[in-house]
């Protein structure tokens, strides 16, 4: 076998693996997990019973490539399944559990659950029930060490023929699997392979897969071929056909016609489709005019409005002037060459965003006409409401203000934005309505409101004891981590504070109010900004002063709010005069005077676990340091908080927000939840801030949308 170098990454339990392909064997990796059994235990012994039947079973046929069963000789149990691939022989599939069974004991020798990849098969056993459960974690990438050189050509060939062969495994319930194959050069085609455990229902695939694709996308997308592996899905592409004996291949579409020669005089202006009853589409672009003609109806602009005409059917095309048009059978890409740049119109993107829309008579019924007694709080810019839709499903709508600012790009944005965003610790957008002068955002309902009305009241602070405060730590840190690594599209929140999580009924955190979040592509990590937005006690100092924010500028918010909710005081209008200090330099003495725990909410009195207290300081003290270089990633904090085999390194000192210096600053001050400022005088220097950043009230799904 080649020869793998390993690197570690300190997120998600995610591993990357740098390897040779040149000399594929049958064994690929091992995840050793859980706790050890001890010789002659009956756990051994129901191990041994479990691999025994996978090993001889004899339904491992071309229809049935699975097997999943359960040992149990007492209240434990060992609980295990077995998944060939989609594209190999019974006979290949029946040899590779032999291979597997014999040797998972000697991989991971005594661990209580393994999990063991093979090229034709997996295998899975486990101390805990793992049967018809979607497993994201822990995740290993193989990348192959060649590069692409044109990756302008290869990424969104890749993306298309992935995005593709996701969808098809997911539509087929009888395997959940699916490969094809998708052009590149004359001599080298892309081939793509992704594949769901069978146990797991369709829903559950798409989200593995999903969560796979991304990953695949931020780790190998210059790279010649990869793989992301899941212990409940796999995803693969090569450039060359790594496919088993049985793999059958969708035929290719017909091949793209060669890139026309760029017409330099061409100008950047409104595109328009036309669809005429001859089916004959005109994109006037300049003075230059190209036909495509379609077997249907295709997508109809008008000045960038859509008329929820579009349809998604194969075309055939005349380049004119550099611009080519070409409808596919799911998306249509628009190209308008100017000095070498595309701008492309993406339909999957407007599809997806149209099929959230709702209409704005139902809303104004589920909110029984805007209401005030339905009515749950003010944000920046609009009301919120809870309604409830006639299939008896609770909502919040945010009713934006017409005068508000935003602007009809703006709101589609965070419309784009949120939609793609799938994680428990974030709250989930469920629709939008764009009708005349309304805009309405539509977000699931969160019934127990925002973390700051238990965390700073003084009735309310007693339900949050440490278990439930420890729980909300961790998840928020999870959804972060999510938008920083995990998303399609690396997101900076830039205004997490207490207000923005919201608490479901089991008290689960959600990120909310993601509208000063801006999107960042895959390699983009940080930014500079000409307008700061945000609230002041949770900005980083280097976004507060000279607008520059990156991953770390959330990461410092992220520690401000877990020293919050450690002493359930809040940064901004905590200050001990005798001191003149503020929660940050508070709790920094504390540390420094050996006495951290004179930080913690007294209404927790001593019942909390001392080491998982402890560890939370010292995680929130790395985070709010103002050394930007020295604040971990959420990566790490996600480790840290998860695994104590991982040595802590000492903090240094944090930023200090004192009110002193934030008055010598010039910055807004909190006094009541109201932020006041001095008209006259500048907030920064060469900087603007919204006029109003006000304490959200966020008793339900709230996104606030601040213009850019």
């Amino acid at each position: 076998m080649g020869l793998f170098g390993l690197l570690f990454f300190a997120f998600s339990s995610t591993l990357v693996l740098h390897f040779n392909l040149s000399t594929a064997q049958t064994y690929v990796f091992t995840f050793c997990l859980g706790g050890n059994y001890t010789t002659n235990s009956t756990f051994q012994a129901d191990l041994s019973i479990l691999l025994s039947s996978i090993s001889n079973n004899s339904t491992l046929t071309n229809n049935t490539k699975y097997f999943n069963n359960t040992v149990r000789s007492n209240s434990d149990g060992v609980y295990g399944l077995f998944q060939c691939r989609g594209d190999y022989t019974s006979e290949d599939c029946k040899k590779c559990a032999k291979t597997a069974t014999e040797e998972v004991t000697i991989r991971c020798p005594f661990k209580k659950e393994s999990v063991l990849f093979y090229e034709e098969c997996l295998l899975h056993y486990s101390d805990k029930p793992v049967i018809s459960t979607v497993q994201l974690d822990p995740t290993v990438s193989l990348i192959n060490t060649r590069n692409i050189s044109d990756t302008s050509q290869f990424t969104p060939r890749l993306n298309e023929l992935m995005e593709g062969i996701v969808a098809r495994a997911v539509s087929n319930s009888s395997s959940l699997f699916a490969v094809g194959e998708n052009y590149f050069t004359s001599s080298n085609n892309i081939f793509g392979l992704a594949q769901c455990t069978q146990d797991i229902s369709r829903t559950g695939c798409g989200r593995c897969l999903n969560r796979s694709i991304s990953q695949l996308s931020s780790c190998c997308n210059q790279r010649e071929g990869g793989r992301i592996l899941k212990p409940s899905c796999i995803v693969r592409f090569e450039i060359y056909n790594f496919f088993g004996p049985e793999a059958i291949i969708p035929a290719l579409p017909p091949a793209p016609p060669p890139p026309s020669t760029p017409n330099t005089n061409t100008t950047n202006v409104d595109v328009y489709l036309i669809c005429t009853e001859k089916f004959r589409v005109v994109l006037p672009i300049g003075a230059v005019s190209c036909f495509v003609y379609v077997k249907r109806t295709a997508l109809e602009f008008d000045r960038g409005r859509n008329h929820r005409k579009n349809r998604h059917y194969s075309s055939s095309y005349s380049n004119c002037g550099g611009t080519a048009a070409s409808i596919h059978d799911h998306h249509l890409l628009l190209f308008c060459k100017k000095k070498g740049i595309d701008t492309v119109k993406n339909v999957d993107e407007i599809s997806s965003v149209e099929s959230l829309q709702f209409n704005f008579d139902t809303v104004r019924v589920a909110t029984e006409d805007f209401c005030d007694s339905n009515k749950l709080g003010e944000g920046g810019f609009g009301l919120v409401y809870k309604g409830q839709l006639s299939d008896g499903k609770d909502i919040a709508v945010k009713r934006l203000s017409r005068n508000s600012g935003q602007g009809i790009e703006e709101f589609k944005n965070e419309v784009l934005l949120l939609a793609k965003l799938q994680h428990r610790n974030l709250v989930r957008l469920f629709g939008f309505c764009l009708e005349g002068d309304e805009k309405l955002l539509i977000y699931e309902f969160v019934p127990n409101a925002s973390l700051d009305q238990f965390l700073f009241d003084p009735i309310k602070r007693s339900y949050l004891d440490w278990e439930r405060r420890y729980k909300i730590i961790g998840g928020i840190a999870r959804g972060l981590l999510y938008l920083h690594e995990d998303s399609r599209d690396r997101i900076i929140h830039r205004d997490l504070k207490a207000s923005n999580i919201l608490l479901d009924a089991q008290m689960n955190p959600k990120i909310s109010d993601f509208g000063m979040a801006r999107l960042f592509v895959v390699d983009q990590t940080q930014g500079n900004t000409s307008r700061i937005v945000g609230t002041y006690g949770y900005m980083a100092p280097e976004y507060a002063m000279h607008g520059q924010f990156s991953v770390k500028s959330d990461v410092f918010s992220f520690g401000v709010l877990v020293l919050e909710i450690m002493s359930g005081q809040k940064n901004n209008s905590f200050y001990d005069p005798e001191r003149a200090e503020d929660l940050l330099c508070y709790a920094w003495r504390q540390w420094e005077e050996g006495t951290p725990l004179g930080l913690i909410e007294p209404t927790l009195q001593e019942c909390y676990s001392r080491s998982e207290v402890m560890r939370c300081i010292h995680i929130g003290l790395l985070c709010v340091q103002e050394d930007v270089v020295r604040r971990p990633t959420m990566a790490s904090v996600v480790l840290m908080l998860n695994s104590y085999s991982v040595t802590l390194p000492l903090p240094t000192a944090p930023a200090f927000f004192t009110s002193s210096r934030g008055k010598e600053l010039g910055w807004p001050t909190e006094e009541h939840g109201t932020n006041t400022t001095n008209a006259s005088q500048p907030i920064l220097p060469d900087r603007s801030i919204s006029s109003s950043i006000p304490e959200s009230i966020n008793e339900a799904s709230i996104s606030e949308l601040y213009p850019r």
